[in-house]
């Protein structure tokens, strides 16, 4: 068994629905050990669309990295994700943030998640279930890169749970 750590969001229909019945699923494919609070945060790339709901789990799974990033894909689409642009709204986005402490870089998946370093709406949710957790390239905990963004994106806490 593998801890992976797993960032959930989406922006359509009942948000707060589509976390519930994603974490559900995690755990059709592994045992969820531990789930952050919900955190509302502002689209950032694309600015015309409603806010996230964001939130992170964490995952222990039998599941190969590639076998699990084609599961969570899987649990996107049952739950009635359809394809769209790059960083434009969608009912769910099921991320694999790291995985154990690999570091891979494939054409299907890179991981730690190549951009969580610089995203508050990742990094707040991980730092509330893995703040020691060490980013196995950069060599410094979650809590470090939290405390390290030096600004404030605008991630409020919500909820304590979906």
């Amino acid at each position: 068994m593998t801890s992976a750590l797993i960032g959930l969001g989406g922006n359509l229909g009942d948000r707060r629905s589509a976390l519930r019945a994603a974490l559900a699923a995690l755990s059709t494919i592994g045992r969820v050990t531990d789930a952050s609070p919900v955190y509302e945060t502002a689209p950032r790339h694309v600015t015309d669309q409603p806010a996230f709901l964001n939130m992170a789990a964490a995952l222990e799974t039998a599941l190969l990295p590639l076998d699990l990033l084609h599961a969570l894909k899987g649990i996107e689409r049952d739950l009635g994700r359809e394809p769209g642009p790059r960083f434009g709204p969608r009912l769910l986005d099921l991320d694999i943030l790291m995985y154990g402490d690999a570091v891979l870089d494939l054409p299907a998946l890179r991981v730690p998640h190549p951009r969580i370093a610089e995203r508050e709406f990742v990094l707040r949710p991980l730092a509330d279930i893995a703040p020691r957790r060490l980013h196995p390239a950069l060599g410094r905990t979650v809590a470090e890169l939290l405390a390290g963004l030096g600004e404030d994106q605008g991630v409020v806490q919500v909820a304590t749970a979906p």
